[in-house]
């Protein structure tokens, strides 16, 4: 209840509200003060075909431009057991056995989500993904090939032109039955097709070390004033001719930040953060060493604190 103006009892009394007719009635003498009031809050009334289903969901998914029927065809649910059943059960045989142009796409789309969720990644990214996707699948039929890896070569394709960057591993770490190599097959046989389709060649983007620079740091607990060090030094490092990959200068330079910071990380948690091998990281350290003077930040560390990194 509330309290509004009564005009009949020239006072502020409760009131009564009266959902289904929408109207607004005073309680002290029964004159309707609103009528037909339209309720704005929440409707959460259920419109599942079960009656244990509470899911209050009343609308379908969006408008897709990349489906023939835009999304918005009707499937027939699965049977759940009533007398209406064995109905049920034969017409969604026979729209199984329809023909759905559009059956491949959507299952592409559902695994680039559910990789996009996996890692993390925007809504741009997501879409990017599905349009490259659905580029190559109008231009050549993909039956025979590893869909999966398809799949995930378009998304390390969508990163790498949206400048967000993801290296095959990490791709690799969220697909099922997809190596890297079959992943870096695919992504050859998309930009191919795609060159054929535009005329012209695909641009990718360039990636830096800094690019993955915040994720990884993060992935490894580091404060605020070790990322924007290690940050400073990727980019005064790409002066440098230093000839390995971004990805490695970026696990090298969090592991010379980590070993000037009070809370020192060890070489191999350094590797699992950023999929890199310790191998690895140890020749980018020893690329980096011989200019470490000119990259380490002075209000960083001292000169004094860069005699106690080793040279190895």
């Amino acid at each position: 209840m509330a309290d509004l103006f009564c005009r009949d009892c020239n006072q502020l009394t409760e009131v009564v509200f009266d959902h289904s007719a929408g109207d607004t009635i005073c309680s002290e003498c029964g004159l309707v003060l609103e009528a037909h009031s339209i309720d704005e809050t929440s409707e959460w009334r259920t419109f599942a075909n079960e009656s244990n289903d509470h899911d209050p969901a009343r609308v379908g998914g969006p408008v897709n431009p990349l489906l023939s029927d835009g999304g918005l065809s009707t499937v027939i649910s699965k049977p759940n057991g009533t007398s209406s059943g064995f109905l049920t059960a034969s017409l969604g045989k026979w729209q199984t056995r329809g023909s759905n142009s559009d059956r491949q796409l959507i299952e592409a789309f559902k695994a680039i989500a559910i990789m996009s969720d996996r890692l993390g990644l925007v809504t741009t990214i997501k879409d990017r993904a599905s349009e490259i996707y659905k580029k190559v699948e109008d231009q050549k039929p993909l039956r025979g090939r590893n869909q999966e890896a398809i799949v995930a070569a378009c998304l390390y394709i969508a990163c790498r032109q949206e400048n967000k960057p993801r290296t095959v591993k990490e791709i690799c770490s969220v697909v099922n039955g997809a190596t890297q190599k079959e992943i870096g097959r695919a992504r050859e046989f998309i930009l191919k097709h795609l060159e054929l389709e535009l005329g012209q060649s695909v641009e990718m983007g360039t990636i830096h070390a800094v690019d993955y620079m915040r994720r990884f740091c993060s992935n490894l607990g580091m404060t605020n004033q070790e990322v924007k060090a290690a940050q400073e030094i990727v980019q005064k490092s790409e002066e440098l001719d230093i000839r390995r990959s971004p990805i490695s200068i970026a696990a090298a330079v969090i592991y010379i930040v980590t070993q000037l910071s009070n809370e020192k990380k060890a070489l191999k948690d350094i590797s699992l953060a950023t999929r890199v091998a310790e191998g690895t990281i140890k020749n980018s350290y020893k690329d980096l060493y011989p200019h470490i003077s000119r990259l380490i930040p002075s209000w960083f560390a001292k000169e004094g604190d860069l005699k106690n990194l080793c040279k190895s």
